[in-house]
């Protein structure tokens, strides 16, 4: 049997200045990526084709990584043992941006947020058969309750009334299997090429488009919001990353779900949205479900360190 912590190393272990800055930057995470829905959904509503903003997000991505990661800074990065999957992954990325912001044309941020992040709960039932990681049936029932939670804010009933609810289960479905094959390819390539592809099939896909898509933007505003779509997912991506190399992912996970504590402050005070009372229930079944996971996956491994 390994040797136990103490109670004093746990608690210094929280006390660990990387830790809290891991906290704090993955706090910040979040309100990158509200702000990123935000600032589409703006878009959306001043006329850009949702198409034309996810062209930019890539656009902007690709810039600012490739300033700092190319083949000149790191040599080998554009060498990939899996290209195939490096694309596929690219594209389902691209997908679940597109279902996105076509989604944001018509729903609340907090309604597109809150389906989103039953993309755990998808993986966690997925990753089974594609990953060969079955799940235990205390996963399996958190991932029925989660569902249960997206009914209750897509109400099938009321489909024909908002039918963007289907972008929403399009963006969530193509996020799931984008984590699925992100971690096929840790198996294969370093996360340095992962992060040189993630954008670049996205916007291969999208150039060619661009004489049907491009709308010259009538403002310098609204050049600035495209240009911040961009930065805005750059950003949170970044900070996901910086947080993870300073904290272990079981104290940070719970934390991306106040992304839906910023998406409701940004839909009331940029467009006066309030959710509903089915959107709030239907993200309080998701929230605690995907919690479920977080705490069932930490118990798995705490005692599986006991064991060894």
């Amino acid at each position: 049997m390994g040797a136990q912590p103490s109670a004093e190393t746990e608690r210094a272990g929280a006390r660990d200045p990387r830790r809290l800055v891991g906290i704090a930057l993955m706090c910040a995470a979040p309100i990158g990526f509200a702000s990123l829905d935000a600032t589409g959904k703006w878009l959306a509503g001043a006329g850009v084709d949702p198409l034309l903003t996810t062209f930019m997000r890539y656009a902007v991505n690709v810039a600012l990584v490739t300033a700092f990661l190319n083949p000149v800074t790191r040599p080998g990065v554009a060498h990939s043992r899996r290209l195939s999957l490096q694309v596929v992954r690219s594209l389902l990325l691209f997908g679940s941006t597109a279902c996105n912001f076509l989604a944001l044309r018509s729903l609340q941020l907090a309604e597109t947020v809150s389906i989103q992040f039953a993309a755990p709960l998808a993986v966690a039932l997925l990753a089974g058969p594609l990953l060969g990681e079955w799940s235990s049936r205390l996963r399996l029932a958190a991932v029925a309750a989660g569902f249960v939670g997206v009914l209750v804010i897509v109400r099938p009933d009321t489909l024909a009334a908002k039918p963007a609810m289907l972008f929403s289960l399009g963006n969530m479905l193509c996020y799931a299997f984008y984590v699925i094959v992100t971690r096929k390819l840790a198996a294969y390539d370093s996360s340095a090429t992962t992060i040189f592809y993630t954008g670049l099939a996205g916007l291969a896909l999208m150039t060619p488009l661009l004489p049907w898509i491009w709308a010259a933007p009538g403002s310098l505003q609204v050049w600035g919001m495209l240009v911040a779509v961009g930065l805005f997912g750059t950003a949170g991506h970044w900070l996901l990353v910086l947080a993870h190399a300073r904290a272990p992912a079981s104290l940070l996970a719970p934390l991306i779900y106040t992304q839906i504590l910023w998406s409701v402050l940004l839909g009331y005070g940029v467009f006066g949205d309030v959710p509903g009372a089915w959107t709030l229930a239907g993200a309080l079944i998701i929230v605690a479900s995907g919690l479920v996971l977080i705490a069932e996956d930490s118990w798995t491994k705490r005692r599986a360190r006991r064991r060894a």
